[in-house]
């Protein structure tokens, strides 16, 4: 083999080590709360998830870890989020009657203060 192309082999196959591949399932999805939705139609989707659909929503209470930033928008994110990562295995969607969405941007670049966390019941710190 000439030196030129075993420096492009070694250049590719480190390449290929230091930089993931992604499988088709292995795209990350977040639930959120869709921000064209009124908070009326929020609060009544929250409040199921909170209740009847199972999401922890214990940390976007008051003097809670999430509770910041306090908009209808974050803590319904939050709950549709939690629902969403704990049930999609189990038939649970991102719907929500139309006030949810499947978004493949972390929320939290986008809300910043929200620790959302792929697969993951979301621990905000």
């Amino acid at each position: 083999m000439s030196p030129s192309l075993v420096k492009i082999t070694l250049v590719l196959l480190f390449m290929s080590i230091i930089i993931p591949q992604k499988s088709v399932g292995e795209y990350e999805q977040w639930c959120i709360a869709d921000e064209q939705t009124p908070d009326e139609e929020l609060k009544v989707a929250l409040d199921w998830a909170c209740g009847e659909g199972g999401a922890d929503c214990s940390k976007i209470q008051v003097n809670q870890a999430c509770y910041f930033p306090n908009t209808m928008t974050n803590h319904v994110s939050y709950a549709f989020n939690d629902y969403f990562q704990r049930f999609k295995h189990k038939g649970g969607s991102c719907n929500f009657k139309g006030a949810a969405m499947i978004t493949e941007l972390d929320p939290s670049k986008r809300y910043p203060f929200t620790v959302f966390k792929k697969n993951e019941r979301i621990p905000c710190a």
